[in-house]
This record gives C-alpha cells, structure tokens and sequence, in this order.
C-alpha cells in the first residue's frame, strides 16, 4: 500500500474545524458515551479515504484510551477480556492480510453488514431471553466477536460498535462498561498499531497532522467524564444500542455514497 501523500493532511479551515469536533467526539465516546464513535468516523471518514482516515485516528484514540484507563481502570472485569483477546489478536492479522486485497468500499460495506447483522442478533436473544427461550451466551459469542471486532477495528476503526453489543449482552453496569472498555480498547490498539504502520497507514506526516488534535480529545474525556455521571443505566443502554445500529447504517452509507 502506498504511503499517504504530506499533502492529503493539509486541510482547509473549516476541514480543520470538523475534524476537531470529531476529535471531541472521539474524547466523549472514550470516557462517556462509546457508541459515538459513529460519528467521529464519519467525519473523518467525509475528510479522506477510509484506510487512511483509520490510520490518522489511530494515535487521537490511544491518548482517548489512555485517559479512560486512567479514570475507570478500577472497574475492569478482566474475566470479560481473556476471553476475547486470543480471538481478536486473530482478528486483526485477518484484516491485516484483507487490508491490501480490499477496496475502500469492500472494506466499509463489509464492516457496516458485520455490525448491523450483530446488532439484529442482538435485538433477537434479547427478545428471547425475555420470553425464557434461552439461556446466556456460550463461549463462542465472546470468540466471535473477537475476531469480528480485530478485523473490524484495523479495517476501519470500527471495534466500537461490535464491543458494545459484546459488553450490553453481559448487562454490565455502566461504569465496569466503559472500565472495561477502555482496558480492551487500550490493549487492542497498542497490539495493531505495528500493523498499520507496515501497511503505511500511520506515517509522520499522518502523525504531525494528528497532533495538532489532541486539546480536542483531552477536551472530549472532561466532557466524557461529566456525560456519564449524569446519565442512569437504562438511558446508558439504549444510547449505546441506538448508537450502534446507527454506526452500521452509517458505514454503509458510507460505502455506497
């Protein structure tokens, strides 16, 4: 894959001004509220290729993560994350491998129907659950969606969604959502980050321009903080399962622009 051109980065003013409300975002989505990772995808994403765009974001998400370990780090439930690392370690050499064989929109349209189809899969056992007909998610729920959330997260930096559905089908309080969130997030993203940068994906200039981001994504954790000690769980739940279902629709939206 070639490397990104210096000049792909140099945006206009109002360029400039959208990808700092995505970077605000990304700071919410990482502390508050995670399903809008929607939206900070979706600008950048407005801004540049969607591979590239995956790169760039990749170092504004680290800082995010960094920040939500320090403040929720305490509420990890890592019985949750052994179960899912080896199949998204898995995940994410999958999509390292497709990632030089795919276009832009096989890639999105790929990662969109991965996210509406397990949205629907959830919204199904929840409605049979409720009626008794099942029981809870056997081990094979956590290994697929690892490997979904690996490939999908190199792909297009679209994990988020896919973990949401993960964490709301383990009806994990809040807090232990966005604790353990943040630890998995933060682990994932130091294990693909040698892999976006053999695919060129992360480049110094991608990296120069990124950092002229980061106030923007200290700014969004602060807020982040705030959101979540305001908003009770079942608002939380329904936010993030909203969030998801318009994540997927908007990545394939995206690919079919």
């Amino acid at each position: 894959m070639n490397t990104p051109a210096v000049a792909l980065f140099q945006f206009d003013a109002w360029q400039w001004t959208l990808l700092a409300i995505g970077a605000v975002l990304m700071g919410v989505s990482k502390t508050g509220v995670s399903g809008l990772s929607v939206l900070f995808a979706g600008l950048f994403a407005s801004l540049m290729p969607a591979k590239v765009a995956s790169g760039f974001a990749l170092p504004l998400l680290m800082l995010g993560d960094f920040i939500a370990v320090a403040s929720y780090r305490q509420h990890t439930r890592w019985q949750h994350l052994w179960r899912m690392f080896p199949a998204t370690a898995l995940g994410v050499i999958v999509g390292y491998f497709a990632m030089s064989r795919i276009t832009d929109r096989q890639a999105t349209t790929l990662v969109g129907s991965i996210i509406c189809s397990l949205v629907a899969l959830h919204a199904w056992r929840r409605w049979r659950l409720s009626r008794g007909e099942l029981g809870e998610h056997g081990w094979w729920f956590a290994a697929t969606i690892g490997v979904l959330a690996g490939f999908a997260t190199l792909i297009a930096n679209a994990a988020g969604p896919l973990m949401a559905i993960y964490f709301l089908a383990l009806r994990l309080p809040k807090m232990e959502f966005m604790g353990t969130g943040a630890t998995f997030y933060l682990l994932m993203n130091f294990f693909k980050l040698p892999f976006m940068i053999h695919l060129g994906l992360i480049t110094p200039a991608s990296l120069s321009a990124a950092m002229w981001l980061t106030p923007a994504v200290v700014a969004g954790t602060l807020l982040g903080r705030v959101i979540l000690q305001r908003i009770n769980q079942k608002w939380f739940e329904s936010t993030i399962l909203a969030l998801a279902v318009l994540a997927g629709l908007n990545v394939l939206r995206q690919a079919w622009h």
